[in-house]
This record gives structure tokens, C-alpha cells and sequence, in this order.
């Protein structure tokens, strides 16, 4: 390979990413000429919109009309303006100032530093050079191994160039790297749930709502908050479902909330609060299976014909099996904090009505976690409820409005990530432990697996993984054994914070794209046109690894030949799009047609109606309340029916003076996206800190009102946030919203109230190495010593100097043939499968997962990979043919 200087500063030479999108000049460039304010179509996670541009630009959001966004928030209205123009863009290539000095002189880096010293700003030419240098000085020392995507998911915008795809896609092709598995959204119920019911559950279309409607007479929330929730989704949010809860409630079903506080969801629907001491579920709902089979109210029938393993649950149940308790009212009413009668009356309520079971989430996000949506599952069967109109249960109610009636059509899909010839894995809430213990065997999914050998760099783009992970104050230590971080991102998140060198990537109104409304009910195909030009120097993910693609002598593999917009227009053709794609460019939308029967569709009703004709993919082909898969495990934290273990900690083992931490979604915000939005974040910050739900009785013993600054700590680190007092959330409970940025004062405390400086990384078992985040217990007390103001939405300091390094520093000349370690020969399922179905949160390595889970997941995976029924056979073949073995 012969790269010329020439070459490489034609790189940075002034080609803007909007040139290379054909077809004339783009509606932003044309925005910028004129003065008259130009509408331009677009589409996020909060929203499909018109924006209005006058000079260039973004002056005003236009939501659409009601029957496309029944309900617009405010992250979209204001949110999206004042993000795109806060002081934390990052609007130019920068370098960690010890991190440039000790790459220019072959000297130590100080890792160390990360996060809290200045930026010097380079070219693009430099920006891109040092990433080079470091990818193949990984490669050189370490393998590709030694190169650790930190990108999952894709939630940093909703199109089809989601920057994981395209990161997985740049380094698949030059021979691969270590990467994520799992997520933190859901990771310990989406490994358990396929062997216990054939289906994630958790990422799964819901029961119609007009069934709901018509047949349910009890609905109950456990930890699930729609009304929060809903506002965002992975695709486009649409917002259908609010009008329909409300009819829903009109037809007079009864709501019942489980839940340690009152949620926006309990207030709009009136729902009668249960309060519950947090991970104690699991507890509850095995004493209500204990009574109403003691009673005699359980479904002896269904428990004969669609499940298995009931005997030896029933025995657990009574106190048989080797703990020897009975699983007694009484006995779960001192675990969680609910009365015994209580608990007799919800049993039998739920037992006598048509009820329907919603879990969230969150439930499971914790110390052993996934055995409680294992016992609400197993609960329902003892009543017989699955499968029947208006009942059952359900794990997506609170996302991708779930409940609304599903098209069946096939989406827009982009460019798949290809296949990665490394098969190290990192579970996503495991990075800590992966850095601080190379080559360390874990167990996932029943198997046996090491983390590499040596990780010394870490790439992130589209991701807040200092955000996301537990115990920051671990993650911070863990990544000094790093050498380089990337982070490609538009903004001074707490990831950029971090680290070595930034690369700025342009936000979604800066690009053209395309995405989908309703993640579940895909009726809508929206255009996401380039609103305004990129700030600063800021480009567009696609362009960022097809300039390093170039670098590595593989554009032609990263692209395909094609631009953006032709990618755009062959994804639309390839959906179940019913018009032209010029007509549905210029008008931002296409309606895709719902069948008229999927409004009468039932959440497990074929299996409930003939479980022989239409048998679950779990081993037996029923539900599994006993599951022999998982007993053959043989994991010592995650026994093979659905089992109350005491958390690590709780307030059932709290010191005096601790407080359980529960850390909920927040409703201003994904997660840490829109955080920097300062008209949003004025209306919900406190004492300029994230705000902090208190209790009336905790308050008063502390001395703190509404609006003091209050400290969260333990052995772990500490926080600071603004008091919120509260008749909504129970005694010994706190409530923190995750995802705020974070910044550390002079003592090494969060000085806005990131709840992850407290929460541990312990796994939720051995099983699926999931995050445990809401199993936390701190001590709370007021706050007098607290260093104000925040500065958490405050740029780093940033440096001018000239940069200039010679070509043959950087040693492209070692990127030849690193492309042949990734082979090109795929059969026709294969190539389908990384194409389109390795872009979200699925297993990325077919051998990860055996054919019943695939079997599976794929009910819900392959919809939205939009394969027709002929891809779906062949990819289905593929996985088959690959997956891995059952046994451990």
C-alpha cells in the first residue's frame, strides 16, 4: 500500500460530509442562502418534526400532527435546539494534552489525567493520524484482540447509520476486535427468559391494546412506568399509546402499581400504589403462587398442558426443596414490607379477574435479578393466565409503545456489520473487570469464556459508557491499564471527558437518514433530511470511518461504492415502503398499512390455544417453571426455578442510616443524551444538581428540605444532588435518575449526582453478568461542605498550539493487508445475518446462543431486521447450523 502525504491531507483539506451526498445541493445548503425560513422534515428518539431554518439555522421544532406524535415532549420542542447550539459541542479534532506530549516524545501518557486536564486541538489530518497510530500499534502489540469496542446498541440517534454499526463494520473489515455482549437495558432476563418461555420477552411486541380495552379487568404495573418511558424509543417515538391508555382506563380497569414510589404512570392512570421494598418482587410473587395454590384457585389444567416443572416448584413453594421454608404470606411480608393480607388479597384479586402482569426492566437489574420476571412468569401460570385475551404477561409495556398493533412490514435496514473474526467477548456492565483482569474466565449463557488478554484501546462512538456502567470510580482505575481511548461524539460528555483523543462527530439534524416510528407497531417510515450544516469541523459518523477506511486502504469494503444518500435509498427500497422514494423524500413520510387482525392479536394466544401445534421454543416446547437447561448450568447464583435469594445488599441487611438507591430511567433525558439541554435541565436540576426523591420520614430525621444539597455515599464514592421531599416514595427509599454528567469536586465526589459513583458492579449472577444497578444501598445525610456551582456542562479548557507530524509517524504502511484477515466469502444466510441483524442489541456471533434461543429471539429479531418470510428461512438456516450445543 503506498499512502502519499498528499493523500492524507486531502483528508482534511475542506470536503465537507455534505459534499459527498449527491443530488444537487441539500435543503440545509439551501436554507443557508436564502432568508426565508425553509421547513425541512426530520425524525429523532423523541419525535418526528418540520424543523424551520432561516441563515442556516435551527430557529424553531414542529412536531406533526396528532395522528403521527399523539403526545410531543418537550426534549423535542426545546430539547433539540438548544443541545445542537450548548457550549458542550465539540466542534473540533482534540488530543489529551498528556496524551499528545507523550505520543510526540515517546513518553508516558498519564492516563491518570484522564478528565482533568486540557485538550489541545488538532487537525483532522492529526486527529485521524493518532487514531491510526493507535489502532496499529494495538494490532502490532496485542492482536486485534487487544482493540475493545465500548459501542452498543445505537441509541445515539434513530437512522440507519448508527455509529456502532459503522465501527463494528470499519474494524470487522480490517480484522475485527474484542466487543460488548448483552446490554444494560435488559441483560439478565434476555439470557434466562428464552430457556424459561422461548422469547427475550423483554424486546417483544405486547398484547394489542384493544384487547386490553375489552377483556382485561386488573392491570398491574411492577417497576413499569409507560408514561415515562414511552416519550423515547430505540426508532422514531411516536407517542401512540397515550390516548390509548386513556381509553383503556375509561373502560374501567383497575390499576395496581407495585413499585417503591409513585411514577408519572400511577398519577395519570390513578393506579392504587403498593409500596414494596426494592428487589424483593420475587419474594412476593412466590408467596402469592403459594396461596393461591394453597386455596385451591390454581389452574390445575393449565399447569398440566402448557408447562413444565410445576411439581417441583409447587414442592419449592411449600417448603420441601433444601431451604426448607414455606413460602408463606407471612414469610414474604418480612421481606418486603408488604402485609401478609396484603399480599392474600392481591393473590387473590389477581387469581379471580382477568388480569394482565407488566414487569419492567428495571426489575431486573439487579443482585439476582432475573429470577424475579421468572416468578411472575411462573405466578401466571399457577393462575393459568398466558395466553388469554387481556392477560397474561408482558415485559415491553413501558417501550416502543408497546401495545399498539404491529404492521408485520419490513423496515429500512443500513450497512450490516460484516463478521468479526475476534470472539472475545465483554458482557456490557463487565468492562471494569474485563480491564482489570486480562484473560479472566467468566461464564455467560452457560458457557465458559476468558477476556482477552490485554485490552489497550478502547473505541467508542455513539456511546456514554463512563455514563453507563456501575461504579465509576472502578471504571476510571480500570481504563489507566488503557493506552488510548477514542470517542467519537458530538458533545463534551462524560466520555469525551475521558478521553485520549476526541473525534467530533456531527448530531442527527446535521445528515441525512432514515429511520421508522413505533419500534414495535413500524407503521410509519420517516425521512430524517439534513436540517442545518455541521458546526465547527464536526462530520458526520459515516464520513469519520470512511476517512480512517480510507486510511487503511479499505474504502471501497467500508462503502460499497455507494454515498449516504444511495444507502438511504436502497434501504427505503428494500422496506415495505408503499410509495416511490422521491415522493416520500420530499414529503418526510410513508405510512406503512396495519393489518386489520393484528389489533386482535394476543401476546402468547397460538400457544395458549394449541401448545402442540404451536409449541414455545424452549426445550420442552412449554413453559418451563423448573428449568433443566438451567439446572445443567450448574451455577451456584442462579438455581433453575424461580428462587428468592437475599441481595447483597438491601435495607433488609441496610446499616442503620443507609437508604436503598433506586436509579429510574429519567424523564427529561435518554439516559445522559439531552442533559446538556439547559432550558430542560433547568426546569427539573435542583440547587443545580440532579434532584434527589426523598421521603417525608427521611427527611424530617435528617434535618434536609426541599432544596438543600444532600450526599449519597458509601465504600464506593459519593454524590451530591438537590433534595426533592416527597409523600411519593416510601420510607428507607431514594430516588436518583440516572444519566446526568458527571464532574468531581476537590473531595472526589460527583458534583451533579451521577448515580453510578455509588452503584456496584457485582453481577446479577453467573448466568448473564448483568448490571446490578438498582441493588444500592448509601448512607444520606445534608450537605454543608458542597463546592457550587456544578460544573458538569462546562467545556474542558483547550489549548491552541501547532501540530504537525510527519507522515512516517504514524507508520500507515502496517494497515496493508489487514484486510484479508476478514473473509469476504460468506454463504447467503450469513451475509444476511450480519447485514441486518447484528445492528441493535442481539448476539453478534451465532455460537453465543443455542437454536432454541435463537429460535427465540428471532420472533422479535427478524422484523425489525425487516426480513421477508424466503431471508428469514435462509438466515434461520445459517443460525441453526451455528449455534452452540445446550449443555455447559
Amino acid at each position: 500500500m503506498n499512502l502519499s502525504r498528499r493523500f492524507f491531507l486531502s483528508l482534511s483539506s475542506g470536503v465537507a460530509a455534505g459534499a459527498l451526498i449527491p443530488g444537487g445541493v441539500s435543503s440545509a445548503a439551501k436554507a443557508v442562502a436564502g432568508s426565508v425560513p425553509t421547513t425541512i422534515p426530520h425524525a429523532t428518539h423523541y419525535g418526528a418534526f418540520h424543523a424551520v431554518v432561516q441563515h442556516g439555522r435551527l430557529t424553531a421544532v414542529r412536531p406533526l400532527a396528532e395522528k403521527h406524535d399523539a403526545m410531543p415532549t418537550p426534549m423535542l420542542t426545546e430539547g433539540i435546539i438548544a443541545r445542537t447550539y450548548d457550549k458542550t459541542r465539540v466542534l473540533y479534532p482534540m488530543v489529551r494534552k498528556s496524551y499528545l506530549e507523550g505520543v510526540e516524545n515517546g513518553t508516558d501518557t498519564k492516563p491518570e489525567l484522564r478528565g482533568k486536564e486540557p485538550f489541545v486541538r488538532v487537525s483532522w489530518d492529526v486527529a485521524l493520524g493518532l487514531t491510526s497510530k493507535a489502532i496499529l500499534d494495538t494490532i502490532d502489540q496485542h492482536g486485534n484482540e487487544g482493540i475493545f469496542s465500548s459501542s452498543y446498541g445505537g441509541w445515539s440517534h434513530a437512522g440507519i447509520f448508527r455509529p456502532n454499526a459503522l465501527q463494528g463494520r470499519f474494524f470487522n473489515i480490517i480484522g475485527g476486535c474484542s466487543v460488548t455482549t448483552g446490554d444494560y437495558s435488559a441483560g439478565a432476563s434476555q439470557i434466562l427468559l428464552p430457556f424459561v418461555i422461548g422469547d427475550m420477552e423483554v424486546y417483544s411486541a405486547q398484547t394489542s391494546w384493544e384487547q386490553i380495552r375489552d377483556n382485561t379487568e386488573v392491570f398491574v404495573f411492577v417497576g413499569c412506568d409507560p408514561f415515562k418511558n414511552n416519550r423515547i424509543e430505540y426508532t422514531v417515538a411516536d407517542h401512540q399509546m397515550y390516548p390509548r391508555w386513556m381509553e383503556i382506563k375509561k373502560a374501567g380497569v383497575k390499576f395496581i402499581s407495585i413499585n417503591p414510589q409513585v411514577t408519572p404512570t400511577d398519577e395519570a392512570l390513578e393506579s392504587e400504589w403498593v409500596k414494596i421494598v426494592p428487589n424483593t418482587d420475587t419474594a412476593l410473587f412466590l408467596a402469592m403462587s403459594y396461596h393461591v395454590y394453597k386455596a385451591g384457585k390454581h389452574d390445575k389444567e393449565f399447569l398440566k398442558t402448557h408447562t413444565v416443572g410445576a411439581d417441583r416448584f409447587i414442592q419449592h413453594l411449600e417448603g420441601k426443596g433444601p431451604d426448607g421454608v414455606a413460602k408463606t404470606p407471612e414469610w414474604a411480608a418480612k421481606i418486603t414490607g408488604i402485609p401478609a393480607e396484603k399480599i392474600r388479597e392481591l393473590a387473590e384479586l389477581m387469581a379471580a379477574k382477568r388480569t394482565e402482569i407488566a414487569g419492567a426492566w428495571a426489575l431486573q437489574r439487579a443482585h439476582h435479578g432475573e429470577m424475579t420476571h421468572w416468578a411472575i412468569i411462573n405466578f401466571a401460570c399457577m393462575t393459568g393466565k398466558i395466553g388469554l385475551p387481556g392477560q397474561g404477561v408482558g415485559f415491553s409495556w413501558h417501550y416502543g409503545c408497546g401495545g399498539m398493533p404491529q404492521s408485520g412490514a419490513s423496515m429500512p435496514a443500513g450497512l450490516g456489520q460484516g463478521r468479526n473474526p475476534i470472539k472475545k467477548i465483554c458482557p456490557a456492565s463487565r468492562i471494569s473487570e474485563m480491564l482489570l483482569n486480562p484473560g479472566k474466565e467468566f461464564t455467560y449463557n452457560g458457557s465458559t469464556y476468558t477476556y482477552p488478554a490485554k485490552i489497550d484501546l478502547v473505541y467508542n462512538a455513539g456511546n456514554n459508557f463512563m455514563s453507563h456502567q456501575q461504579d465509576t470510580n472502578e471504571l476510571i482505575r480500570a481504563l489507566q491499564t488503557v493506552k488510548t481511548v477514542v470517542v467519537q461524539d458530538p458533545w463534551w460528555c462524560a466520555s469525551s471527558r475521558w478521553a485520549d483523543i476526541v473525534l467530533p462527530a456531527s448530531t442527527t439534524v446535521e445528515r441525512d437518514d432514515v429511520s421508522s416510528a413505533g419500534t414495535y407497531s413500524n407503521d410509519k417510515i420517516l425521512a430524517m433530511k439534513k436540517v442545518i450544516e455541521p458546526l465547527g469541523e464536526s462530520l458526520d459518523d459515516f464520513e469519520i470511518f470512511r476517512r480512517l477506511a480510507e486510511l487503511f486502504g479499505v474504502e471501497q469494503a467500508f462503502t460499497e461504492g455507494q454515498t449516504p444518500l444511495e444507502i438511504i435509498k436502497a434501504a427505503y427500497e428494500k422496506s415495505a415502503a408503499p410509495i416511490p422514494f422521491d415522493e416520500f423524500w420530499e414529503k418526510g413520510i410513508a405510512e406503512v398499512p396495519v393489518p386489520k387482525e393484528a389489533h386482535k392479536w394476543v401476546r402468547h394466544g397460538d400457544f395458549r390455544n394449541d401448545p402442540v401445534k404451536n409449541p414455545l421454543h424452549t426445550k420442552s416446547g412449554k413453559v418451563e417453571m423448573y428449568c433443566e437447561t438451567v439446572a445443567a448450568f450448574k451455577l451456584p447464583d442462579c438455581p433453575p426455578m424461580p428462587t428468592y435469594m437475599e441481595p447483597a445488599e438491601f435495607l433488609g441487611n441496610a446499616k442503620p442510616g443507609q437508604v436503598h438507591v433506586v436509579s429510574p430511567h429519567p424523564f427529561m433525558r435518554l439516559h445522559s443524551q439531552m442533559a446538556n439541554a439547559e432550558v430542560l435541565r433547568k426546569g427539573y436540576a435542583v440547587s443545580g444538581r440532579e434532584p434527589l426523591l426523598i421521603s417525608v420520614e427521611d427527611a424530617k430525621e435528617q434535618g434536609i428540605v426541599s432544596g438543600d444539597v444532600v450526599e449519597l455515599h458509601n465504600e464506593r464514592g459519593s454524590v451530591l444532588a438537590g433534595a426533592v421531599v416527597s409523600d411519593k416514595i416510601m420510607k428507607g427509599v431514594v430516588s436518583l435518575q440516572e444519566g446526568v454528567w458527571p464532574q468531581l469536586d476537590s473531595k472526589g465526589r460527583c458534583n451533579s449526582g451521577l448515580v453510578n459513583f455509588i452503584t456496584s458492579s457485582r453481577p446479577s449472577s453467573g448466568l448473564n453478568q448483568a448490571t446490578t444497578a438498582n441493588t444500592c444501598v448509601a448512607f444520606l445525610r445534608k450537605c454543608t461542605d458542597a463546592e457550587t456551582p456544578n460544573q458538569a456542562y462546562e467545556p474542558p479548557p483547550v489549548l491552541q498550539r501547532e501540530v504537525a507530524l510527519k507522515e512516517e509517524f504514524y507508520g500507515f504502511d502496517r494497515a496493508y493487508g489487514l484486510a484479508d484477515k476478514a473473509t469476504a466469502n460468506m454463504e447467503p444466510g450469513e451475509k444476511l445475518f450480519y447485514q441486518r441483524c447484528t445492528v441493535c442489541h442481539g448476539p453478534r456471533d451465532p455460537a453465543q446462543f443455542t437454536k432454541q434461543q435463537w429460535q427465540g429471539i428471532t420472533q422479535s429479531m427478524f422484523p425489525r431486521a425487516g426480513l421477508d418470510d424466503d431471508q428469514q428461512k435462509i438466515v434461520m438456516e445459517f443460525l441453526l447450523k451455528n449455534a452452540k450445543d445446550a449443555a455447559p
